[in-house]
């Protein structure tokens, strides 16, 4: 049965984290930092903090309903978090609370045990309203609360379709997708419009790849990547989507390329909605937007994408642990929700209410295709939680980058994953 907003109880993302280590408890006591009255500054780390307004939003919220407690945000840039809070964490910072970006990171900072155990939190919350919550069971314990679930959708111009003569993308296979992106394109030159943009990164081709087939990237045996990889690669080869090359080298913006309606589709995370909205809002933006699921395989089946939780975790030398804690349970909670939807962000926390007042936002599309997206039948994490995933993920990243620029074949780069997975990290 399908959740309202996410189809919650599908969610493949839900298996427990089993892995080995435990993370450190505070060397503070569970309630030191008291909430009693006294005033208490929280410091929170973010990124790009002016750029990311769901922050702003739920501290904001936090603030006034708990007027004895400031949140100072910790900002750094987005391109440098993970290695930032990586060195923080490591030289004994204090930061109270990390943002944890996804759950490759969030295994890390467990196995360092460098977060405080929040189970009583999470064991205090309605499971079957936060289905993301069970994604950071690890070992049995529980180290972070979720604040918001993302998946991809995809992205689409509707004036473009339109012009193209093309009917909304309402459940396109990955050929049909291709075929449409053809139909898109026009012009030439600085003012070529593609018909669509697949972002660098890896996860989309290799993370997508392995969500609609059920396969695990951390199993060293990739031929299921190749036709993903195909696809692409034939696009790119056709036109129809940006080259890759040109793409990292200029570090296009995946918002840009779309605002700037220079691509009629993007795949992308639900949290570039946050960004339309406030930039339709704003006049820097005209374009005419939609969401539809993202494509699959094969025509009329389940709708399988791919996705995962960002949350926030209690760095065990924080001295303010009673007070992080009644943040994390504000940030999950139907009041922290409402403060996150309000910007366009999907919440960890689901209702009927809260569906009701994200598609009541200013600007946010009323067609059924739109509301269809958010209401995919399985969501999957994209990427595993293991102690090996870090490692794993660097070499299918330098992979698909060789294989993208053309320097490597599918072939050849799949075989070269597969050994260098094998040899570098498994000890095979």
């Amino acid at each position: 049965m399908k959740r309202s907003l996410i189809a919650a109880g599908a969610i493949t993302a839900a298996l427990a984290l089993g892995l080995t280590g435990c993370a450190g408890t505070s060397s503070s006591s569970p309630t030191s930092g008291s909430t009693d009255g006294a005033k208490t500054t929280l410091r929170i780390s973010v990124w790009n903090y002016a750029q990311t307004p769901e922050f702003k939003a739920l501290f904001d919220a936090f603030e006034k309903a708990n007027p004895n407690i400031t949140i100072q945000p910790v900002d750094i840039l987005a391109a440098n978090y993970e290695d930032k809070v990586t060195t923080m964490l490591a030289g004994g910072d204090t930061t109270d609370i990390i943002t944890v970006k996804n759950l490759t990171d969030y295994s890390g900072y467990a196995q360092k045990k460098q977060f405080i155990d929040v189970s009583d939190i999470a064991k205090s919350l309605p499971a079957d309203k936060i289905p993301a919550l069970s994604n950071y069971k690890y070992d049995g314990k529980t180290y972070a609360i979720p604040y918001r679930q993302d998946f991809n959708v995809l992205y689409y111009n509707k004036a473009m379709f339109k012009k193209a003569g093309l009917s909304d993308p309402t459940n396109l296979t990955w050929d049909e997708f291709a075929s449409d992106a053809k139909k898109l394109t026009t012009g030439d030159g600085a003012s070529k419009v593609y018909g669509a943009y697949i972002h660098t990164w890896n996860s989309m081709v290799q993370g997508i790849a392995a969500a609609q087939t059920g396969h695990n990237l951390n199993t060293p045996s990739y031929s299921w990547m190749k036709d993903q990889y195909n696809l692409t690669l034939g696009m790119q080869s056709a036109g129809t989507t940006m080259n890759w090359a040109t793409a990292n080298s200029q570090q296009v913006q995946y918002k840009d390329v779309f605002e700037k309606q220079q691509a009629a589709m993007v795949p992308m995370g639900t949290w570039l909605i946050a960004p339309l909205l406030a930039d339709k809002k704003a006049g820097t933006t005209n374009v005419d937007w939609g969401i539809a699921p993202l494509p699959q395989l094969k025509a009329n089946g389940k709708i399988t994408t791919d996705g995962g939780p960002t949350g926030f975790g209690i760095n065990k030398n924080s001295k303010n642990v009673a007070a992080a804690k009644k943040f994390l349970q504000f940030a999950v909670s139907p009041a922290g929700a409402k403060a996150v939807v309000s910007v366009g962000i999907v919440p960890a926390y689901h209702s009927p209410d809260i569906t009701k007042a994200y598609f009541g936002l200013d600007g946010m599309p009323q067609d059924a295709t739109s509301k269809k997206a958010f209401n995919p039948d399985v969501i999957k994490l994209d990427a595993p939680v293991a102690p090996n995933t870090a490692a794993i993920g660097t070499i299918l990243n330098q992979e698909h980058q060789l294989i993208m620029t053309g320097s490597k074949s599918v072939e050849d780069g799949i075989a070269e994953m597969e050994s260098r997975v094998k040899s570098e990290v498994l000890g095979q």
